[in-house]
């Protein structure tokens, strides 16, 4: 991808405006970005001054949304395509490509570099690996390259509590990556519920999506096993040093309707697909926003009600 793969005629300088750029940065997978690390920072077994958790959190958002611009910079030429994404600031002609490379760039050192020095360099390090993973290994090579491309490029949205972790205790342990896996296993049912009723975006942009390379009922029958692997995991986290009784409470509930959304969907007919306007997977896809919300919120909950003795088990 390049700059001169974006007409030019669609570009008009002077018409950006701060909104812009801070879409650019997209705010709600900053937010998802946000919360997970947060949640890692304060679920780990060490106090961390006010000033630093937030200057922490701050600067993996910052990264978060580094991350974004430079997507979207390479993906620019697929954003005008979509639908879903023609409005973006630089499909739109509101910032040329080179001044969102530009940003992402200059917002990545400063996030990696300033998380090192509040932090640790260990937490910086991982930042950049994170960022590296997202832009490089993600959205430049395998979002177009093959069918599990978001299978393992969502580890790059995984990382944030590991991020959040590091840089409250400057070491590893085996609490955020439980917290990695439960967000790695819920993104390709997410998705791919996602992908079900959008797939002409994906035929358009000739993303190789799975809906795409094999099919909604292939991909129906994909989302329930991993629906089904990802409540294991996450009934299980329920017995680890970041659960409790208030996290096994929610894992419960939301993975029994997790499931029954996952069967619907594997149930249900190629035929009727267009019949129903994708009323089961766009019911399945709003449930799987709270999902990861709300599992995380557990885990929060847990943290703050320990030291009154009340979280984990």
């Amino acid at each position: 991808m390049t700059d001169a793969s974006i007409n030019a005629s669609t570009v008009q300088q002077g018409d950006a405006e701060f909104g812009d750029y801070f879409a650019l940065l997209k705010p709600r997978v900053m937010s998802l970005v946000v919360f997970t690390a947060l949640v890692g920072l304060l679920a780990a077994p060490v106090g961390v001054h006010p000033v630093i958790g937030f200057s922490a959190i701050l600067f993996i958002a910052i990264g978060g949304g580094a991350s974004g611009a430079l997507n979207m910079w390479w993906d620019a030429d697929i954003d005008q395509v979509m639908k879903r994404t023609k409005s973006r600031p630089i499909p739109a002609g509101k910032i040329e490509p080179g001044e969102a490379l530009s940003l992402g760039l200059a917002l990545s050192g400063l996030s990696v570099i300033m998380l090192a020095l509040a932090t640790n360099v260990f937490a910086g390090a991982f930042l950049a690996f994170t960022i590296f993973f997202y832009v490089v290994i993600y959205t430049m090579w395998l979002k177009r390259a093959t069918p599990q491309n978001i299978v393992i490029g969502g580890a790059a949205g995984a990382f944030p509590p590991v991020i959040g972790w590091i840089a409250a205790t400057g070491s590893m342990a085996v609490e955020p990556w439980l917290m990695f896996a439960l967000t790695f296993m819920w993104t390709p049912p997410h998705f791919w519920a996602l992908a079900l009723f959008m797939r002409s975006d994906y035929d358009d942009a000739g993303v190789p999506m799975l809906t795409v390379t094999h099919g909604r009922r292939s991909t129906r029958k994909y989302i329930l096993i991993y629906t089904a692997l990802l409540a294991l995991l996450a009934v299980g986290t329920a017995f680890s040093g970041v659960g409790g009784p208030v996290y096994l409470g929610v894992a419960l509930v939301l993975n029994a309707l997790f499931l029954q959304g996952a069967w619907k969907i594997s149930r249900r007919d190629e035929d009727d697909s267009e019949a129903d306007n994708f009323k089961v997977e766009r019911s399945f896809f709003k449930l799987s926003l709270l999902y990861l919300f709300l599992h995380f919120g557990a885990i929060l909950a847990e943290a703050v009600l320990k030291p009154y003795g009340l979280g984990g088990w």
